[in-house]
């Protein structure tokens, strides 16, 4: 910093000369004490320079409201939320979360380092800090067909970018705790910064190994029992509360039941739509879900900031003290937590602040590719008997596995509304190989539903009772060149164009807000279940390292036993 600046506010910070401007008479979350305290808080550029008594050239006065610092999401897809990152990322700003510790691995599956790019550019002088971790397993398994692969030496390449934090959630479990090669040299490449973990279902001995290797943190927690014994292996917990899981309350619960200490505990949304941004909030909703659950507010907000800033090493990021980056927000109450202003780095973010939506290159434009011939491998052969199908379970983005009886017909599985055929198409290379399998829970009748958002290798992933409409909904994503369909009587009824690498739209939030809302509740009168959210679900259920049973563009596979079931 230039030293003239310097000593200019070392002069505010002793209040020998008005600071640039002055929050008065506000009560400040200090998130180091946990206190709430009278003070003004002085601002000079995009730091404050102190909290105390001060006067400065612009004054604003409180009346007696909060001052607390802004917000972290400690791990995001922005790209799950199907808009333009500047767009997703200034509609969860005027909610109060300033920073995003961001994971771009969807847009890596499909698109390798451009994907990277994209995020990254899409990001750029916009007034949030967006924080980027190098996405680790692309694919998510070996056993994936996804439309890139990322290699330690491509990592290398971008590893020194200002805005990389660290290395993005390791879910190959398997690579590490084995002590594969390829994937130590990918933890090697990141030590010493943050490397996010993804580790559901692992035994007490490899949950150890898996730490043992270096990885910090987890947001794959389904409950306290889980939570608790990863925090006590030393793992940063990162409570998940997004569109499909909800995570929130079990682990809150249990903070407060047991007494433990919350300095291991952070708040992440993961995967959350806008239409659960714009009508229930961001992390902000996740602070005010805990209070509501008996957290004291003070606790909670620390878990939304100061205690995700020291895990990842943000040194003037999520406090409210000298030399902390002005990102600020003014609370009327602790409870309600209604946020009646944001600053980032000391300047006001308004509703007319300019969105800035950067071209997206047209390369990112062409990303599906499928074979012709994809109508024809639909059906699922059986000698009869019982077939093994995957089992929804609600407000989860787990899965079980149970043995069903299917009705036959000609030695072919027959889908109905208690168990849908589910599908997933290989769209990247257009290899032609189509996984098929049957889902329960999902209750579609005369009805498909299809998307090229399949969590993380992001083929084309679709769910009905019959075949007509399967294949209808995967024309329709075709036609598109990505996006989600809904079909019934084998016609288009609705679809949502995601042109930008299959899962982004280009449209505005409220367009596409305005949309998905519309297919969510024709999904609903369709038969889907009243508790699943029909699209970011099936997305889910493409994704091969969450427990227990997934469908990949190979067939069903076994999270547990690492195997396929043909």
């Amino acid at each position: 910093m230039d030293i003239d600046v310097v000593r200019c506010r070392l002069s505010m910070a002793r209040g020998r000369s008005k600071a640039d401007l002055v929050f008065k008479n506000g009560r400040v979350v200090n998130v180091f004490t946990g206190e709430v305290v009278e003070a003004d808080v002085a601002v000079s550029g995009d730091q404050i320079v102190g909290v105390g008594r001060y006067s400065g050239h612009r004054e604003i006065d409180l009346q007696g409201r909060y001052l607390c610092p802004g917000f972290i999401d400690a791990h995001v897809h922005l790209e799950s939320t199907m808009l333009a990152p500047a767009r997703v990322v200034m509609s969860a700003l005027a909610r109060g979360t300033t920073t995003f510790i961001a994971d771009p691995h969807e847009a890596a599956n499909v698109a390798g380092l451009a994907g990277i790019k994209y995020i990254l550019d899409q990001t750029e002088n916009i007034p949030a800090n967006v924080l980027v971790m190098m996405p680790s397993c692309v694919p998510a398994t070996a056993e994936e067909d996804n439309g890139s692969h990322l290699s330690v030496h491509e990592m290398a390449e971008m590893a020194g970018h200002p805005r990389l934090l660290g290395l993005g959630e390791v879910m190959d479990f398997v690579s590490v705790i084995e002590g594969d090669a390829d994937m130590f040299a990918k933890l090697d490449l990141f030590a010493g910064r943050a490397i996010d973990g993804h580790a559901p279902a692992l035994s007490p001995e490899d949950l150890s190994a898996y730490v043992f290797s270096g990885i910090a943190s987890d947001h794959e927690v389904d409950s306290f029992a889980d939570a608790l014994r990863k925090r006590r292996a030393g793992l940063q917990v990162l409570i998940r509360q997004g569109t499909a899981a909800h995570n929130l309350p079990d682990v809150v619960t249990g903070l407060l039941a047991s007494g433990i200490d919350t300095a291991g505990f952070s708040f992440c949304t993961d995967d959350k739509d806008i239409i659960d941004i714009e009508r229930e909030g961001h992390i902000d909703h996740n602070v005010r879900l805990a209070v509501a659950l008996g957290l004291d507010p003070v606790k909670a907000i620390q878990m939304a900031t100061i205690n995700t800033a020291r895990h990842y090493g943000l040194r003037r990021l999520g406090g409210i003290a000298p030399g902390y980056q002005a990102d600020l927000l003014v609370l009327d109450d602790l409870r309600r937590l209604s946020v009646k202003a944001v600053f980032h780095r000391g300047r006001e973010v308004t509703p007319g602040w300019p969105e800035v939506v950067r071209p997206t290159p047209e390369e990112l434009k062409r990303s599906v590719k499928v074979a012709a011939d994809f109508q024809n491998k639909l059906s699922l052969y059986s000698s009869g008997g019982d077939i093994r199908v995957i089992r929804l379970l609600e407000g989860q983005i787990v899965t079980s596995s149970e043995m069903a009886s299917l009705e036959h017909r000609d030695g072919i599985a027959l889908a109905s509304k208690e168990y849908n055929k589910v599908a997933v198409i290989e769209r990247h290379k257009g290899s032609g190989r189509v996984g098929v399998g049957f889902v329960a829970g999902f209750g579609l009748e005369n009805a498909a539903l299809a998307t090229s958002v399949g969590h993380d290798s992001h083929n084309i992933i679709v769910v009905g009772d019959n075949d007509p409409d399967i294949i209808r909904a995967v024309e329709a994503i075709i036609a598109m060149q990505g996006g989600l369909a809904i079909s019934s009587g084998g016609r288009t009824k609705m679809t949502l164009p995601l042109p930008v690498m299959g899962l982004i739209s280009e449209e505005t939030p409220a367009v596409v807000q305005s949309r998905l809302q519309e297919m969510k509740l024709l999904a609903k009168t369709l038969g889907v279940n009243e508790n699943v959210d029909p699209f970011l679900t099936l997305s889910f259920i493409a994704l091969p390292v969450i427990p227990e049973l997934r469908i990949t563009t190979r067939g069903l596979f076994d999270v547990i036993k690492r195997a396929y079931h043909y």
